[in-house]
Formats: structure tokens, C-alpha cells, sequence
């Protein structure tokens, strides 16, 4: 069995991610990572995902999610789970900060995806990031970009 992997934090905007458990850890079984979101925060993209499942578990404060259209407030002790092919978005419209632990079935996705979104993220000194290399770095790592 392998240790659970240090990938340390990864900043994406106003996220912060830590992977506490990435796919070669699990023989590809699964890949969890907690994400942190700043109150008032309204940070991911519609997407959906072909290759994997995802589950949300509440940590702390509420993260708000829409999926499939339909929004749903997840806290502490919550669980949400994003079947694959289903767009899904989520923000931080409380007053507080909120933490969540996200489950990938399989471990398909891993930090390198995370990584190359914030490279995207911080070229985008003077104005808005480069949706177009956005939408490549998801396509990449299987995720759709919702139109």
C-alpha cells in the first residue's frame, strides 16, 4: 500500500486544493482532494465529466451547487454525488467560508489538472483569463466545458 500522497496546496483563483489521496495511490480506484472557497465566491465553470463520478462531502460553512439545473446547499455532514455526464457548477454565496472534500470514481483526475488551470489563471495579468486554454486544459484532463 502507498502513502497518501503530499501534493501540497494548489491555488486556483480563489480556491485552494489539497489532494489527499491521488489516483496512483488507490490503483486508479479513487482520487479525494478538499477544497477550500472563500464566502461570496462564485468559482466553477459548468462541466460535466464522462470517466468519472464525483461525491461532495460538507466539511465546513455551505457551498451551493447546481446540477443538472437544480441547486443544492451542501454543509458540514453533506453529501452530494455528481453522476458522470451531468453539468454541474458550484459557488460560495454564504457569508462564511466553506470547506469541501471532493471523491473522483476512478482516481482519473489528479493535481497536474489543477496546476495547469492556475497557469492559465495567472497569465491573465491585464484583464480576463484565456478561456480558450482553459476550455484545452479541461477538455485534456476530461472535463466539458458546459456551453
Amino acid at each position: 500500500m502507498n502513502a497518501l500522497s503530499t501534493s501540497g496546496e494548489i491555488k486556483v483563483g480563489e480556491v485552494t486544493i489539497r489532494f489527499v489521496l491521488e489516483g496512483d495511490d488507490s490503483a486508479g480506484t479513487l482520487a479525494a482532494f478538499e477544497f477550500a472557497v472563500p464566502a461570496g465566491a462564485r468559482v466553477a465553470a459548468a462541466h460535466s465529466h464522462d470517466a468519472y463520478d464525483e461525491t461532495i462531502y460538507g466539511i465546513d460553512g455551505v457551498l451551493t451547487w447546481t446540477v443538472d439545473g437544480t441547486a443544492t446547499d451542501v454543509g458540514p455532514g453533506e453529501a452530494l454525488w455528481i453522476p458522470r455526464g451531468v453539468v454541474h457548477r458550484f459557488d460560495n454565496a454564504g457569508y462564511g467560508d466553506a470547506k469541501a472534500l471532493a471523491v473522483v470514481t476512478p482516481g482519473v483526475l489528479g493535481p497536474d489538472y489543477f496546476r495547469e488551470v492556475a497557469a492559465v489563471l495567472d497569465r491573465a495579468t491585464a484583464g480576463p483569463p484565456d478561456l480558450a486554454a482553459v476550455a484545452a486544459v479541461m477538455i485534456r484532463h476530461g472535463l466539458t466545458p458546459a456551453s
